[in-house]
């Protein structure tokens, strides 16, 4: 072939692959903007919607069980609930026998019933003595007017017996008359000191009696046969024991589940012996665990939607946090990890945010302590 035909045909080769690698590089610069158009949605999606949540798997159902305990001491008489029975507050969970308690009860109230009565004795013979000073104020009385008219007899007889003493030293009278009135006279000397003696002695009673009735007014004085203390300690005692045989009864002290119920009839308890639990399922709550990088923006308040592996996808509970706990799980481990040490290795830490849970939807679709969840926090909400 001429050179001259063999030149058309090269070029014609030549426009053809120009041709061709120009459609490539076409559909290479597409392909790249439809993957840079992608990246652009999803980054704005992700803008958008999911940089305002942060969510983890690691969450599990908590609760503030009442651990349920014997106040008294006794033998378990009657168990009245099993494990995963429900009950209302105030429902009679268990019985310890009651004998003993209502012995104590009986006694208490016998010393009631005592020191109310040695308060009115105390009143009556506050009343009694009181009647002895009056009647020894009469003594008194009686027993000074006898001295007084004593005084004047003795007295007399004093004049009669100078009076006679000066009429026979003159001889007008005998000297047995004078010696009468020596005797006379010393009869009512005798009768004056015997007098004075009573006297003495009534003010003596009277003082006897006097302080006998301030000792008994002391023990009375401003109170009550209901507020003297030998009474009070006695109602006290009496209020203790009617409290020890309620409390042979153990009620649930709220709603709930029984959980880890360990007593049996028969079973000797001592005061204070955990017998079960009860769960309250109405009031249950989340512990999320996230990541401390996820904590930035997250507060008490914000919204979260949560889903369970027992009913799934299907069933969405709405939470808010209330919450953050005072330490990393690592910290409050029960060996907590040591990190001054020349391994150390970085490792990211958790912190459990408490989430309350709607009752409503609880109570509709109900969980129980230790279920996993799932738990995504709405960081725009508030």
């Amino acid at each position: 072939m001429a050179p001259q035909e063999q030149a058309p045909q090269e070029n014609a080769s030549e426009a053809e692959h120009a041709a061709k690698m120009k459609s490539k590089r076409k559909k290479a610069l597409s392909i790249v903007a439809i993957l840079v158009f992608i990246a652009l949605v999803v980054y704005l999606i992700w803008s958008f919607i999911f940089s305002h949540t942060v969510s983890t798997e690691n969450a599990y159902v908590g609760a503030e069980s009442a651990e349920i305990t014997s106040m008294v001491s006794g033998q378990v008489a009657e168990v009245l609930v099993s494990d995963t029975q429900a009950v209302k507050k105030g429902d009679v969970l268990a019985r310890i026998d009651s004998s003993d308690a209502e012995i104590a009860l009986a006694q208490a109230e016998a010393e009631l019933a005592k020191a109310r009565r040695q308060y009115s004795q105390s009143s009556a013979n506050t009343n009694s003595l009181n009647s002895q000073v009056m009647v020894s104020s009469e003594d008194i009385r009686s027993a000074k007017a006898q001295v007084a008219q004593s005084q004047v007899d003795f007295e007399r007889a004093q004049d009669e017996l100078a009076r006679r003493t000066q009429l026979g030293a003159s001889g007008a009278i005998s000297k047995e008359e004078l010696t009468t009135s020596q005797r006379t006279l010393q009869t009512a000397k005798a009768h004056l000191d015997v007098m004075k003696a009573g006297l003495a002695q009534a003010e003596s009673k009277r003082k006897a009696a006097q302080s006998n009735l301030e000792a008994s007014e002391a023990l009375i004085k401003g109170t009550n046969q209901s507020t003297t203390p030998d009474v009070l300690v006695a109602q006290a005692r009496v209020d203790q024991a009617r409290l020890d045989l309620q409390r042979t009864e153990i009620r649930a002290p709220l709603d709930g589940v029984v959980a880890r119920r360990s007593v049996q009839v028969g079973q000797r308890i001592a005061s204070g012996a955990s017998l079960m639990r009860v769960v309250p399922l109405s009031q249950l709550y989340v512990d999320a665990n996230f990541k401390e990088s996820q904590l930035a923006d997250v507060k008490v308040g914000q919204k979260v939607g949560l889903t369970s592996d027992l009913y799934g996808k299907k069933v969405e509970y709405t939470g808010t946090v209330i919450g953050f706990s005072g330490g990393t799980g690592a910290a409050f481990a029960l060996i907590p990890a040591q990190n001054a040490t020349g391994n150390w290795i970085k490792v990211v830490q958790r912190l459990p945010v408490r989430i309350r849970l709607d009752p409503k939807q609880l109570a509709e679709h109900p969980l129980r302590v230790g279920l996993s969840m799932e738990a995504t926090i709405d960081i725009s909400s508030k």
